[in-house]
C-alpha cells in the first residue's frame, strides 16, 4: 500500500498495487508545475488510487503530444497531485514528493531530456529518452 497527500492535509490518496515505472521528466510543462529542474512521478494503474478531498483539475493543452493532461492538485495548498491523459489510458501519473514516504522510489528512467537543464546529471546507468519513450 503506498499512501500520500498534500501540504495541508486536505487531499489524501492511496495507491494499491506498485508502481509500472518511476520517472524523472524534465518537459517544461513539468518544470512549470513542480517549480523545479524536473518531476519525480510514479505511473500506476488507476483503478488502483482512491482519494479523500476533493482535486481542483487544470487542462494542460500545451503538451508537444498534442495530447491534452488533466493535472489534479489540492484546491487549497496547490500540492499537484496526479496527472492523468485526456485520451484515458488506464494509468495515474502521481508527483513523488506527495507520497508519505517519498524516498522509497527510486527513478529508473528520465524522460525528455531535450529539455534537461543543463546543470543536471542522470544517475548513471538510468535508461533517457529525449521525448516520449
Amino acid at each position: 500500500m503506498i499512501e500520500g497527500g498534500c501540504n495541508c492535509g486536505h487531499v489524501r490518496y492511496r495507491i494499491e498495487g506498485k508502481p509500472v515505472v518511476v520517472a524523472q521528466c524534465h518537459c517544461r510543462n513539468c518544470q512549470r508545475q513542480s517549480g523545479s529542474a524536473f518531476s519525480v512521478n510514479l505511473m500506476v494503474k488507476a483503478d488502483g488510487v482512491t482519494t479523500q478531498g476533493a482535486l481542483t483539475t487544470y487542462e494542460d493543452r500545451d503538451t508537444h503530444s498534442g495530447n491534452s493532461v488533466h493535472r489534479r492538485f489540492c484546491g487549497t495548498c496547490g500540492s499537484p497531485i496526479f496527472s492523468e491523459l485526456a485520451d484515458d489510458n488506464g494509468m495515474v501519473i502521481v508527483k513523488a514528493g506527495t507520497l508519505d514516504e517519498p524516498g522509497a522510489f527510486v527513478p529508473s528512467v528520465s524522460v525528455w531530456t531535450s529539455t534537461k537543464w543543463p546543470w543536471v546529471e542522470l544517475p548513471q546507468g538510468q535508461h533517457s529518452f529525449p521525448q516520449n519513450p
